[in-house]
């Protein structure tokens, strides 16, 4: 069961409670992420959430690890574009403990100058593996060609410039302007207690600042080319197109069509390309929706000598999808979706994300069921209008290692 309450300085804690595990995860979840930095400031977001890890509350990065550590639990976090997370694992007895780290770490973290530049120099290095890894990178580059010269087009790791422009200062400045309860939710799974979470949020985050966060820039499909290097083993194609917002009518119809061309094994995708013509180790199709609007993508990586020929019968498979998506097809990637959802939700973590997310999207708690009624109720004609109107508009093309074409 879902539980909801709202504290008087606008935080949201919310859980549910799963009788049969011994662990919990209690997570705070900020809806904010790289697309609300300025642009000088690019990487800001992500390289906050490392430094919020090098020390706070009076405990030194490695006091952090070793207070987790020495109760066998885990302590992580993630950013993205348009959110960031803090999530403790932890046996159930030990969830003031996570929340208190958590706790620490967006009220009290210590931001020492010198712990900032030794990290700058992590996050380079970072960067670094990321451009060294095709199947990585290619996704920075198609989500900058998607959406051209804005925000939600720049790379969540920043770059070396912006890196390197950003002072404590800067840090300070993220955490009081993005960090406020109105844009916050304290979230746990597992074996927990409604009532001791809420009392635990107002000991601990009774502190955060009231209000909520400006409103990140709106975000337009502008579709572009981005090529990367050629010098590479094998050719990297991501191709992108105009996909639905995450409250838009026809998400969920546009989820089935992606997918049904690559969302699985026995996809169009895959069963062409990979297993007809073995064009392809890797094939797949993805649906990533925002607040605003939303990128459906297309990723193939295949030998260089092959790489016209792929991307041909990847256009010719995507187009014809349109017209001829079965019923049958349709049938079983909404199996599919029903039982990767209710799989997912079968640990405390996967249960707190979920709950975050519905939060996040919705403003109130959904039970599974009302998502799971949504996909039963998609038609195949929906479908198949979906992947048109996703089809028809601008596209964004990024390569990598495709043979360079020469001028005639």
């Amino acid at each position: 069961m879902m539980k909801l309450t709202t504290l008087s300085n606008g935080l949201r804690v919310a859980s549910r409670q799963m009788p049969s595990v011994e662990t919990a995860a209690v997570g705070l979840y900020a809806e904010t992420g790289s697309r609300y930095e300025p642009a000088r400031l690019n990487g800001l977001a992500h390289l906050y959430e490392h430094m919020v890890f090098k020390g706070a509350g009076g405990r030194s990065a490695r006091e952090i690890s070793e207070a987790i550590e020495d109760v066998g639990g885990d302590l992580n976090a993630a950013t993205d574009r348009d959110s960031t997370n803090f999530m403790a694992s932890v046996m159930a007895e030990h969830v003031p403990l996570g929340l208190q780290l958590i706790s620490d770490m967006i009220l009290r973290p210590h931001f020492d100058a010198k712990e900032l530049e030794r990290e700058k120099d992590v996050v380079l290095q970072e960067l670094g593996e990321a451009r060294d890894t095709p199947n990585d990178i290619i996704f920075d580059d198609l989500q900058s060609a998607a959406f051209s010269e804005q925000p939600l087009g720049r790379s969540i790791l920043g770059d070396e410039a912006t890196i390197e422009a950003i002072a404590v200062e800067d840090l300070h400045e993220w955490r009081l302007g993005q960090y406020r309860a109105g844009s916050l939710s304290l979230v746990a799974a597992g074996k927990v207690d409604h009532r001791q979470l809420v009392e635990l949020a107002e000991e601990m985050l009774g502190g955060l600042p009231e209000g909520g966060i400006a409103d990140a820039d709106p975000a337009s499909f502008t579709g572009g080319d981005r090529v990367g290097r050629t010098s590479c083993d094998q050719a990297h194609l991501a191709l992108g197109f105009c996909g639905p917002a995450q409250l838009d009518d026809d998400y969920y119809a546009a989820r089935l069509f992606s997918d049904a061309v690559g969302g699985g094994m026995s996809s169009r995708l895959f069963q062409q390309l990979r297993e007809d013509r073995g064009l392809a180790y890797s094939v797949y199709s993805s649906l990533h929706p925002y607040r605003d609007t939303g990128l459906f993508s297309i990723y193939a990586a295949t030998a260089r000598h092959q790489s016209a020929s792929s991307a041909q019968l990847i256009e010719e498979i995507i187009a014809d999808s349109v017209e001829t998506l079965t019923q049958r097809e349709l049938d079983r990637v909404r199996t599919q979706a029903k039982a990767g959802l209710l799989m997912s939700l079968e640990s405390p973590w996967g249960q707190a994300h979920y709950v975050a997310r519905q939060l996040s999207v919705h403003g109130r708690l959904v039970e599974t069921t009302e998502i799971v009624k949504e996909l039963e109720a998609v038609t195949l004609d929906e479908v198949r209008a979906a992947g048109s109107r996703m089809l028809s508009g601008p596209r964004a093309r990024a390569t990598i290692g495709f043979p360079a074409v020469r001028a005639a």
